[in-house]
């Protein structure tokens, strides 16, 4: 009883977060007309900030952790973010009316991590004396930025192949559906198409600052401007971006209409399904290194989350196109309370596959 009501009080605590209330103070904005802007300079300058503290976080927390013995939950922490976002470009992605571009962000953004939701599971397993592993928030920043790179990645190829299927031919007409007019080299339609769109998502804005923060939390020593400076403003400067993304928002609801039905079936069976797969990663770390009952959860609870924080930004700098209604509504709105749901889920799932004592 004492853990249906730690779960009750978590949901409850998500929706006095700031990072719901702005999104939804933003949609209430936006309904009602409101003349309220940000700048876009502004909002660059938040995303960069922002961004620069998660990956300084990720890199000091990889830095202090043992690497030996991270070695092979790292790595299912990335096999299991880029699964789940294969997953969804073969459900949700081809899902009549839901447009491609809003099913790769939601794949992406259910891919990746949520900071809050790991919290609620460790809180959990602290009240019930199980035992984890300490560098488990290391394993955050590898299954967050394989699904948020891999996302933006085949949104973007799809993008191209759209394109290039529309091609124009030599007199200058248009071409549909075939009859591809020659490419120049690295664009769409010629073999170094990859390699120029992989390369371009890591010089997003997005990703670069994601990546600089990650490399100078794990090659210098960054703690002193990271508490003095990062640390205090990440939390307002979130607000703000909440707050933004919730007018986005609520501007672009109405093309939803059509498709409601099928994000709200994903936004409600994602996080089971997600988390199974990171329950079965977890289980093969575990067999393989002697990966902790309690690290089997938790890493079942990082693969059931969406990611509430680095996500939204990131796909918003590297895939403007996408429709916040769709991957953050269904995620902010609906997978998180499933996630958190779901919880003792993987705790008994934990005690009977592999035991607790």
């Amino acid at each position: 009883m004492e853990t249906v009501s730690d779960i009750a009080s978590s949901i409850l605590n998500q929706f006095q977060k700031p990072t719901l209330a702005f999104l939804i103070g933003g949609m209430v904005l936006a309904a009602a007309r409101s003349r309220l802007e940000v700048p876009e300079a502004i909002y660059k300058f938040i995303v960069a900030l922002l961004l620069l503290k998660v990956g300084m976080s990720a890199g000091m927390s990889v830095r202090s952790a043992d690497l030996m013995a991270l070695l092979v939950p790292a790595v299912m922490a990335i096999a299991v973010g880029v699964g789940i976002v294969l997953l969804g470009t073969v459900t949700l992605t081809r899902i009549r009316g839901v447009a491609p571009i809003d099913g790769y962000a939601t794949a992406g953004l259910f891919g990746a991590v949520s900071a809050s939701t790991l919290a609620a599971g460790m809180a959990v397993l602290e009240t019930e004396g199980i035992a984890y592993e300490g560098f488990i928030g290391a394993l955050y920043p590898f299954m967050d930025v394989a699904a948020l790179i891999t996302a933006i990645v085949l949104a973007r190829m799809a993008t191209a192949r759209r394109v290039a299927a529309a091609g124009v031919s030599p007199d200058g007409t248009m071409v549909l559906g075939g009859g591809r007019p020659a490419a120049a080299p690295g664009q769409p339609g010629k073999p170094g198409l990859l390699k120029t769109i992989l390369l371009d998502t890591v010089r997003s804005p997005a990703i670069s600052a994601l990546f600089l923060g990650l490399a100078i939390g794990l090659l210098s020593k960054p703690e002193s401007v990271y508490q003095s400076f990062y640390e205090p403003l990440f939390r307002g400067l979130l607000s703000i971006l909440m707050l933004i993304m919730g007018m986005e928002a609520w501007a672009r609801l109405s093309e939803l209409r059509k498709v409601a039905h099928a994000y709200l079936v994903y936004g409600l069976s994602a996080p089971i399904i997600h988390g199974l797969v990171g329950f079965g990663a977890g289980l093969i770390a575990h067999h393989l290194t002697g990966f902790s009952p309690g690290g089997v959860i938790l890493l079942s609870v990082m693969a059931a989350s969406s990611s509430d924080i680095s996500g939204p930004p990131t796909l918003r700098g590297a895939l403007p196109e996408a429709n916040p209604s769709a991957y953050v509504g269904t995620s902010t709105g609906i997978g998180t309370p499933i996630a958190i749901l779901s919880i003792p889920l993987w705790v008994a799932l934990a005690d009977l596959t592999i035991g607790l004592g």
